[in-house]
């Protein structure tokens, strides 16, 4: 994921963070089915949904810290 991408992630709401995770984790699943099935073309496509639910996981444990501290 590039800096810009990430930079647009943080300007988001806890809301829309927890929509797209669990939209990202949808594709994921799907990506896990068609890897078993060997339709994925693709395979690094998994670690890329992998690495983007972690970005939003901990951007959103950074925005908990945050708001506890307030």
């Amino acid at each position: 994921m590039k800096m810009k991408q990430k930079q647009e992630i943080h300007g988001k709401k806890e809301k829309e963070l927890y929509t797209m995770l669990s939209e990202i984790r949808d594709e994921l699943f799907k990506a896990r089915i068609d890897f078993t099935q060997g339709k994925l073309k693709n395979p690094s496509l998994l670690r890329h949904k992998r690495k983007e639910i972690a970005i939003i996981l901990t951007i959103l444990s950074e925005k908990e810290k945050k708001h506890e501290n307030t």
